[in-house]
């Protein structure tokens, strides 16, 4: 999130999603929701239907002028996103830009090799154009994904895919944006009311926003423990692998600073990240402002070194319509980090649903969600837990010692219908469960 010359918020958001996936009506909903809390809001159309209401036919063009269409819709898009941009800029009240499709939907119809022939002929990069230009992407997925009798397309002049074309044009602009640090799949787990309702929700949790009761807060983040070693790149779905930097800086307790510098093939993106709790037992608020490279060396001054930096290689896939952050620890870092790999993903799904969607080409041993173990506060940390008066179990509540590795007390095993055996901790960390998973043979560990 940044903040405009008028000391307000100024946050830039992209729409986007396969066909009949509810991206107009998310728009619409969206913007009666940010006005009705005092907020501008400016609509940024979307360029190709704008481009392509002027008589424009893909099935008219060879490839070369296709490809060609492409760029030149991408230069109008940029400046019609500028424009807004601008406004935004000089809002003298806290203002939301909605972007119907952003800069990256327009790789999903060209070729790899062509999109990287126009990001080098404009001086373009991926990292520019997909991290660093908008502050959050939200990918609503096609009916025919799931909710195939709602599919329609009798109200658009536009559209004339079938389901199957949907199916595909989805898959490839879901792609299209892989990479993105705050990029939210909302699919059709629910009805369209929900679907609504998550996708506002998702929007107002990364600015900070308390919804209250006003919205569905089942969405949360939820973090497994991998085992390597990881499979070869060619069993992965296409992926976008990053260089990941954290640095906590000096705060009062229990309010947690942190820097993240993130990036591939030279160029970066920074975020500044304040982690607060307003009232003791209340919603834990994380404020996020995208910071340039100046302000990013001036704040790294204030680094905490009681905690060691933190170096990853993160690396973002979709699976199962689900999108997940992989995140490998590298050298050099606390011995306690050596090896550790961590899946993390946002999901409104029921456990068991989870479970199923969970990527089978990984060796996910146990979920460690709200486990202080393997919080990267507590990772980071340079002293040893057991003496370490930072410990934090949770920003929330009283500090903790960690457990014992290999701790047995208190566990309830069970096996569920995917074939994998669930460990509940009766004891566990901030009354969330810890569930222990490994292969099972005919229904038996």
């Amino acid at each position: 999130m940044e903040t405009n010359t008028q000391n307000h918020k100024l946050y830039k958001i992209v729409l986007t999603g396969g066909p009949c996936g509810g991206k107009t009506t998310g728009q619409a909903r969206l913007c009666t929701f940010f006005e009705n809390l005092g907020w501008k809001v400016f609509r940024v159309p979307e360029t190709a239907s704008v481009l392509l209401s002027g008589g424009v036919k893909f099935t008219d063009l060879d490839d070369k002028e296709a490809a060609r269409f492409q760029e030149n819709l991408l230069k109008t898009m940029l400046q019609i996103e500028d424009t807004f941009f601008e406004l935004g800029r000089t809002c003298k009240r806290n203002c939301l830009i909605i972007c119907d499709r952003g800069a990256m939907d327009a790789s999903a119809f060209v070729t790899k090799e062509r999109w990287e022939s126009i990001m080098r002929e404009n001086c373009w990069n991926s990292v520019e154009l997909r991290d660093n230009r908008y502050n959050q992407i939200i990918h609503m997925v096609t009916a025919a994904k799931g909710a195939e009798e709602f599919y329609s397309i009798e109200d658009h002049n536009c559209r004339s895919e079938n389901v199957e074309l949907a199916r595909e044009l989805d898959t490839r602009a879901a792609a299209s944006w892989v990479g993105h640090p705050y990029f939210d799949v909302i699919d059709n787990s629910t009805d369209f009311e929900d679907k609504i309702r998550r996708m506002i929700g998702s929007v107002c949790h990364k600015i900070g926003i308390d919804t209250g009761d006003r919205l569905l807060k089942n969405a949360r983040k939820h973090k497994f423990l991998v085992e390597g070693p990881l499979p070869d790149d060619s069993v992965f779905p296409p992926f976008q692998d990053f260089e990941v930097v954290h640095n906590y800086l000096q705060s009062n307790s229990p309010n947690q600073v942190r820097l993240r510098k993130r990036g591939q093939k030279g160029h970066y993106s920074y975020i500044h990240t304040v982690r607060r709790q307003n009232t003791p037992g209340g919603q834990v608020i994380e404020v996020k402002t995208q910071i340039g490279h100046r302000d990013y060396i001036n704040l790294l001054t204030q680094k905490d070194n009681s905690h060691f930096t933190i170096y990853k290689r993160r690396r973002c896939f979709i699976h199962d319509n689900q999108y997940f952050q992989l995140d490998i620890y590298e050298q050099p870092s606390h011995p306690r980090c050596k090896g550790l790999i961590l899946l993390e993903t946002y999901s409104a799904l029921d456990e068991e649903q989870l479970l199923k969607t969970l990527p089978p080409f990984l060796n996910i041993k146990k979920e460690v969600t709200g486990n202080p173990d393997y919080s990267m506060y507590n990772l980071s940390l340079r002293e040893d837990w057991k003496t370490s008066k930072k410990f934090c179990r949770s920003i929330i509540g009283p500090e903790n010692r960690p457990s014992e590795t290999g701790e047995k007390a208190n566990q309830i095993e069970k096996s569920d219908s995917n074939g994998y055996s669930q460990t509940c901790k009766t004891n566990g960390y901030n009354r969330q469960e810890e569930i222990v998973m490994k292969p099972a043979v005919n229904g038996k560990i």
